[in-house]
């Protein structure tokens, strides 16, 4: 086999290099395209001085299928000298520098990882989980390189539990449209986990954030006043809700112990009722619940109070949420229900942050969405034991980088 004119096509424009033969090896259902270098003068990059050409070094990249063979390029590549600069290797037109596989390759290798797993990769591409895992962190990497320092204006902060117990990474991921992109992971959820983000900030990026949502974590509160101390604040809406919910469950369990040691069974089996927005409250249990909550019973009191709560979202503008959140937590310090009212006393301390919402109408709903994501990479990994793995998968998929190598030209 050397149908040099067909693999020339099928490679396109290699000037100064081009096929100088094709060999067919059936055995190992290969097929191994050598390639020839033109008479070619070489300038230093740096200096622009010539270079002189003082050894060669034989190459061998993975190039895509071609008739069902695995299919190779290999070339002796030129090792040329700068007096000033010292010596360097050639880089040729159809493969990044040091790279074992050719552009068009990973071209498609990235298409493939993004879209299954990388063990189904591996066998749709025929080559090792370690190969393809090393064009996924170059990859990342090259992505990174190229990412700059584009401006941030919105960011989200929150943490995800990756492992057993306690273990968690922090996930910083833009709000900007188009569409939402991990920025950073780190480990922990402590204040230099986020810390580290803002390090890897220009000043004038971190200047450019007008605003970023978290929950009342105080070390992600504290790093981010520390750094981005123009930027508002916005606490979260759902993690602000889930106290109010928290309060009502510990209300509930109060109560239902008291009346259970008197025989009354109202209250058991009744936690996720109490829970539900009124609106998602399945049908066979509306008589029930209706009943509960006509009673003078104290949870029906705190759910009240839960249901009013959820009102705040729906107000015009900072001046009617004012109004509102200052009415509810004067209601809820009076309600003589203990949890509801340490809740009141947690908002109002935090009352300035969590009015900048409806300044920016912006919440974690994008980070919660992109935990989501996350959790479907851990589980169609079936976990990861690396968690410097664990990051790169995370961007490689929705980190939003530019992922790819130069094309062949």
């Amino acid at each position: 086999m050397n149908d040099i004119q067909l693999y020339q096509q099928i490679l396109g424009d290699t000037k100064p290099w081009r096929v100088e033969g094709v060999a067919l090896k059936a055995a190992e259902r290969e097929i191994e395209i050598s390639m020839a270098l033109d008479a070619q003068v070489w300038g230093c990059p740096e200096c622009r001085g010539r270079m002189h050409v003082h050894g060669y070094e034989r190459r061998r990249w993975r190039h895509l299928d071609s008739c069902q063979f695995r299919t190779f390029l290999v070339a002796d590549v030129p090792r040329v000298k700068c007096e000033t600069h010292g010596t360097q290797q050639v880089a040729v037109p159809w493969a990044e520098k040091h790279g074992r596989f050719t552009a068009l390759f990973e071209r498609l290798a990235i298409d493939l990882m993004q879209a299954c797993s990388t063990n189904a990769a591996c066998d749709a591409l025929r080559i090792s989980w370690e190969e393809a895992d090393g064009i996924k962190q170059r990859a990342v990497r090259r992505g990174l390189r190229r990412k700059g320092a584009r401006p941030l204006r919105r960011l989200c902060v929150d943490e995800k539990a990756v492992g057993w117990g306690h273990d968690y990474v922090t996930v910083v991921t833009s709000a900007d449209a188009p569409e939402s992109k991990v920025e950073y992971v780190g480990d922990g959820r402590k204040r230099a986990s986020l810390d580290a983000f803002w390090a890897s900030l220009s000043a004038e990026q971190r200047a450019a954030i007008e605003a970023v949502s978290l929950d009342l974590w105080p070390p992600y509160v504290d790093s981010a006043q520390t750094h981005v101390p123009g930027a508002d604040l916005v606490h979260d809406s759902f993690h602000l809700t889930r106290y109010v919910n928290r309060a009502l469950d510990q209300v509930r369990r109060i109560e239902q112990a008291t009346l259970r040691a008197r025989g009354d069974e109202r209250l058991t089996g009744s936690r996720q009722l109490w829970l539900w927005g009124f609106e998602n409250l399945p049908e066979r249990w509306s008589e029930r619940f209706a009943a509960l909550r006509a009673s003078t019973l104290k949870t029906a009191r705190a759910w009240s109070l839960k249901e009013l709560f959820r009102a705040l979202w729906r107000c015009r503008d900072v001046a009617d949420a004012t109004v509102f959140l200052k009415r509810w937590c004067t209601l809820a310090s009076q309600s003589r229900l203990d949890p509801m009212r340490e809740v009141a006393r947690l908002f109002r301390k935090h009352a300035p942050r969590i009015l900048t919402y409806f300044k920016h109408r912006f919440n974690n709903a994008i980070a919660e969405a992109m935990n989501r994501r996350i959790q479907d990479l851990i589980q169609k990994a079936c976990g990861y034991r690396n968690r410097e793995r664990f990051k790169t998968d995370v961007l490689f998929h929705l980190g939003g980088l530019d992922l790819y190598p130069v094309s062949a030209r």
